[in-house]
């Protein structure tokens, strides 16, 4: 099981971007996937979760209204459009998906959200 974030990088607040995450290694449409992210010295923290067949989808509040979760299962692939970003976004942002007993998670990608 492989899981590749992508898209991260530098924005000035209300700015926009969409993160990628790619998978491979397993039966993709079959699990549902989660983004998460993690600031130093914090906890990782849920930002939005989708369900396999992408037909549900549950955000962190603080990020309700700006965020959507996506995914697109012939391509192995979940996003993240994230809208009017937040100084308090800046984060190294995860994608993580259960397989049986197992939690895996990708590499991470930094957003930073700054003027």
């Amino acid at each position: 099981v492989q899981l590749v974030e992508s898209g991260g990088g530098l924005v000035q607040p209300g700015g926009s971007l969409r993160l990628s995450c790619t998978a491979s290694g397993f039966t993709f449409s079959g699990y549902a996937v989660s983004w998460y992210r993690q600031t130093p010295g914090k906890e990782r923290e849920l930002v939005a979760a989708i369900t396999s067949g992408g037909g549900s989808t549950n955000y962190a509040d603080s990020v309700k209204g700006r965020f959507t979760m996506s995914r697109d299962n012939a391509n192995n692939m979940v996003y993240l459009q994230m809208n009017s970003l937040k100084p308090a976004d800046t984060a190294v942002y995860y994608c993580k998906t259960n397989v049986g007993a197992l939690r895996y998670w990708g590499q991470g990608t930094q957003v930073t959200v700054s003027s």
